[in-house]
């Protein structure tokens, strides 16, 4: 009888492996791209929410500036007398602003502005002792705040003197 010899293996040639993805495989990929696609998606959502923050935030400032210059043009003692007041184009005394409530954005003349009605706008004037040599009946502070959704508050403040 004749025996046969054992099966030799090529040198230089690996046993046959299956190529493929396992299912393991599979998931762990899709569970580390998910968690990757969460977090860009959610610094984008952070970045994008603080920028329209900051654009309200600054046309608050642009808005009590615009009201603070508006003020400290005028007088802190009348010089012609007590002019009849016909609204707010003709006030000519700091002290006139003084409680002075818009609920939405105006202009000088008392007309709305529609596209700033979410602001509210709020003005105090008061005697002020802290300019050094002047005295407070001759020193007005002027403080507007300006409140704007969804619950921001922005205050600038001013000083105007009789001189």
């Amino acid at each position: 009888m004749m025996t046969r010899a054992p099966r030799r293996r090529r040198q230089g040639v690996a046993p046959h492996r299956h190529q493929g993805v396992t299912l393991i495989e599979l998931v762990i990929a899709i569970t580390v791209v998910a968690i990757a696609v969460t977090t860009i998606l959610g610094v984008i959502g952070a970045i994008a929410s603080r920028s329209a923050d900051a654009m309200v935030q600054q046309q608050a400032v642009a808005i009590a500036q615009a009201y603070l210059d508006e003020i400290l043009q005028r007088w802190v003692v009348d010089p012609n007398g007590t002019p009849p007041n016909t609204g707010r184009g003709s006030w000519d005394l700091v002290d006139q602003y003084n409680g002075l409530v818009d609920v939405g954005a105006q202009d000088q003349f008392g007309n709305a502005i529609p596209a700033l009605s979410a602001y509210t706008v709020s003005v105090i004037t008061s005697p002020s002792s802290a300019l050094t040599g002047v005295p407070s009946a001759a020193a007005r502070r002027v403080d507007i705040t300006v409140t704007y959704p969804p619950s921001g508050s922005l205050t600038l403040s001013g000083y105007r003197t009789n001189y």
